[in-house]
């Protein structure tokens, strides 16, 4: 067990290199590395003019590096913000090691696919499709089930002294992020968004698309901390509350938007 760190300012960290361990500057040269791919993908879109589905053939690997990279960051920001002990036990490496394996996987062959103008996703085409589409969401659960083992870490660390507010925002936030998202994803999983470029950035549509409540589930990781920040810092005895009342309609909002999704598909 990780020595308590809980009695610290909780100050957001700046994250400066030399007082990171070495896993979270893997982490911090990882997500650098993925934008570095982001943009390079970028580039090369500009001169590929293929689509799939209507939507150009690197616009997915760019938003998974995209994502990744600030998964792999924000990974690190909650860990030195609920527990910055904990960074440096061995439990935390696995963690950092089943985040850089299971999203590499997905980058990798999304940005393979893409290269070569093939689907990734839905691709059951042919039994090696069909496999490497069984392993992409064995991967998704994999990277989620990260956040879920660092918020058990968390809260195993914590030793006698109460979670402070801050501390349970980041713990929720993970929990959140791996059930949220492991269940809108196996639902996203089963049927496939409309075709189309969908609204702009994002690509979501409005009506028959899990994604909007996909990305809550998934981005549950930095909202969630945030607002556990804020509460801590500027609402005082409402804090417990507050962040109580944030993460009920935190969720409230996901299963609408799922809700959405569901009631708006074709039968």
């Amino acid at each position: 067990m990780q020595a308590n760190d809980f009695d610290h300012s909780f100050a957001l960290p700046g994250l400066d290199v030399a007082t990171l361990s070495l896993a979270s500057r893997f982490l911090m040269l990882y997500g650098a590395l993925m934008w570095l791919a982001c943009g390079i993908a970028y580039l090369v879109s500009r001169n590929d003019a293929r689509t799939l589905r209507k939507v150009g053939v690197w616009v997915k690997p760019m938003k998974f590096m995209a994502a990744t990279a600030l998964f792999a960051w924000t990974t690190v920001w909650v860990a030195e913000l609920a527990n910055a002990a904990l960074t440096h036990g061995q439990a935390y490496v696995g963690i950092c090691a089943l985040l850089v394996v299971t999203s590499l996987f997905e980058v990798v062959y999304i940005s393979y696919q893409a290269s070569r103008g093939v689907a990734s996703h839905y691709n059951t085409s042919d039994a090696w499709h069909s496999v490497m589409f069984g392993l992409m969401a064995v991967g998704a659960v994999g990277l989620t089930a990260s956040q879920a083992w660092l918020a058990w870490e968390i809260w195993q660390s914590r030793g006698t002294a109460p979670l402070p507010v801050t501390a349970w925002g980041v713990v929720v936030g993970l929990v959140f992020t791996f059930v949220l998202s492991t269940i809108s994803g196996f639902m996203l999983g089963g049927k496939q968004p409309p075709a189309g470029p969908g609204l702009p950035l994002v690509g979501w549509h409005l009506a028959q698309d899990i994604r909007p409540s996909h990305f809550m589930g998934v981005h549950a990781q930095q909202f969630i901390p945030l607002w556990g920040l804020f509460a801590d810092r500027f609402l005082g005895a409402y804090a417990s509350p507050a962040l109580a009342a944030g993460c009920a309609l935190y969720a409230t909002l996901w299963g609408l938007l799922t809700a959405r999704s569901l009631n708006n598909r074709i039968a």
